[in-house]
């Protein structure tokens, strides 16, 4: 390490005795630049970064850089700006208000699953984190808040979503915490709540966290309230518990109802020879888990990837994505083994994406591909549900088999009624559960189908799927998304100039004209053409970005769908 050149990055970074005015991550992310270009002589100038942004979590006594708001997915933003141990007390205070208010009004008592304030201190609160920087600190102020109201929290320091998700139904809690914000990149934090039925909140419940959160930040003293220590306090009513315990629990409970024998899948791994599994954990919660979830295996036909603690996620977007997944490809793809079974994991543990190192799965085929082998291998019958960005592949297994499609708006907690109905429910950004398991999506349930799915089967992902294909069609389905300024209404009003793109419209797609037969405006704007590919524009909940999502029939088709995405922001200003 050139330690002249780290002491001008600190000194253009950090503006001393001023937290707000000091840009912490751009420090960190040019430091892990270098030393990824350099070498690991780099690694105490990052330490020094990440403790100068330690301070900044426990001691900022400002208000959040944006109003706190809950999306499809919880509350995220910059951590020290934005969650801080501070601001996640306030929060956590928000959500005690709900249930206090229990005592005056229950009318929010059907969406939290319990009857009264009592219950709810006594069932308590599943508490965890995933691997972000300052996980614990922030974990610990929710605890502190918690505690002193009379909660009872259910500790599981660092574990997945989907692992905490079990633990509510297992533990009969009232509901959970978790600190994460998912697969966002490194600089950002996030808080997850969910509520007694262990799935993403309602909206009638997210809308008044954020507004009592509001307000709480708004009444004087409220962030210089409580002195939070940033370390898990030893009370009687703190519990630690083994979340993935509870999650293999559950599994085991509800076997009879998605058909899925976690002991006997796990112990046809172990004696099978024809098979590897490579599962990339990307420095993510899941690598604290992989290897008990496969029973302790210590075969080289079981290869952990990116296993190791790295906050920094070696300076990627910790996404499963296509560039993500290069090494993952890469090393089933080079194994001598018939079966070969690749997955790549986000940080929190509830987005999965696959591959046999020929062909990428991502869910939009995973998804339908898991509903049939349910439906037709296991013998179980009932519904599908997809969000309505999700590929076509499972309406068409749907209509096939008889059965009926539930098709709502993006967002998991909009699976809510059609829960035990449902065989598979899944979205287009790698997420999925079953019947039977929890209503939250869940990594590791996909993994358990895959591998179910791959050894009964006998065919690699790429060819079951082929199969599928055949025999009902190929589905062709792309998103992408784009960072824009606008947010809010002002946004809405700018995509609402995309109203003239009606049925009868005609849009170039690839150089040909294409007629729209069908719009759907159920979330943004699904636009059905006449061929029966499709595209759809919609605002993201949770970053500020456009997230457009689209479907062709041939394999050709999806650049050229995109392209006309992309053009129709361009038109209507939202692209420079």
């Amino acid at each position: 390490m050139d330690k002249d050149a780290a002491g001008q990055l600190f000194a253009r970074y950090v503006v001393e005795g001023d937290h707000g005015r000091s840009d912490f991550f751009g420090l960190i992310k040019e430091l892990v630049a270098r030393r990824s270009a350099e070498g690991s002589s780099w690694q105490p100038a990052i330490d020094r970064a990440y403790s100068l942004l330690r301070r900044e979590i426990v001691e900022n006594r400002g208000r959040p850089t944006e109003p706190v708001t809950f999306g499809t997915s919880g509350w995220r933003g910059l951590l020290g700006k934005d969650i801080f141990v501070r601001s996640v007390a306030v929060v956590t205070r928000a959500i005690i208000e709900l249930y206090a208010g229990l005592e005056k009004d229950n009318a929010n008592a059907v969406h939290l699953g319990v009857g009264s304030f009592q219950e709810a201190q006594r069932r308590g609160c599943v508490l965890g984190f995933d691997n972000r920087f300052g996980g614990e600190i922030l974990a610990a102020a929710a605890a502190e808040t918690l505690l002193a109201a009379g909660f009872v929290v259910h500790y599981a320091g660092e574990s997945t979503t989907g692992a905490l998700s079990a633990a509510v139904l297992e533990l009969s809690a009232a509901f959970s915490i978790n600190l994460t914000p998912s697969h966002n990149p490194l600089e950002y934090g996030g808080y997850k709540y969910n509520a007694a039925d262990a799935g993403p909140a309602a909206a009638v419940l997210t809308e008044r966290i954020t507004a009592n959160a509001r307000r709480l930040m708004d009444e004087g003293g409220n962030l210089d309230s409580g002195e939070y220590t940033g370390k898990m306090p030893d009370l009687p009513n703190l519990r630690p518990f083994d979340a993935l315990a509870c999650w293999q629990n559950l599994v085991r409970r509800n076997q009879g109802r998605h058909g899925l024998d976690l002991d006997r899948i796990m112990a046809a791994f172990h004696d099978r020879r024809d098979i590897v599994v490579a599962v990339d954990s990307v420095h993510g919660a899941s690598r604290l888990h992989i290897r008990r979830l496969f029973a302790g295996s210590g075969s080289d036909r079981l290869v952990t990837l990116r296993d190791t603690a790295d906050v920094t996620f070696g300076g990627i977007a910790p996404e499963p994505s296509t560039a993500n997944m290069q090494s993952v490809v890469e090393t089933v793809g080079s194994r001598p083994e018939k079966l070969r079974l690749g997955a790549i994991i986000d940080p929190d543990g509830d987005r999965i994406r696959f591959t046999d190192g020929v062909k990428e799965i991502s869910m939009n085929q995973f998804g339908a591909m898991a509903y049939h082998f349910l439906h037709q291998s296991r013998g179980k019958r009932g519904m599908v549900a997809k969000t309505v960005a999700t590929s076509n592949l499972a309406n068409c297994l749907a209509a096939a088999f008889g059965e009926e499609l539930f098709e709502p708006k993006v967002g998991f907690k909009e699976f809510k009624p059609v829960i035990g109905r449902a065989l598979v429910f899944f979205e287009e950004s790698d997420g999925i559960s079953v019947i039977g398991h929890t209503p939250e999506k869940d990594a590791y349930i996909g993994l358990l189908l895959a591998l179910d799915m791959v050894m009964t089967t006998g065919r690699n992902l790429g060819e079951y799927l082929q199969e599928i294909e055949d025999a009902y069609g190929a589905y062709y389905p792309d998103r992408d998304g784009v960072a824009v300024r606008l947010k809010g209404r002002e946004l809405l009003e700018v995509l609402s100039r995309l109203d003239k793109y009606g049925p009868g419209a005609k849009v170039a797609v690839g150089g040909q004209e294409k007629t729209i037969v069908e719009v759907i405006t159920l979330d943004g704007r699904k636009m059905i053409l006449d061929d029966g590919s499709w595209l759809m524009i919609r605002p993201s909940g949770t970053e500020p970005k456009i997230r457009f999502y689209v479907e062709s029939r041939t394999a050709a088709g999806t650049v050229h769908l995109v392209a006309t995405a992309r053009a129709m922001l361009a038109e209507i200003g939202l692209l420079e």
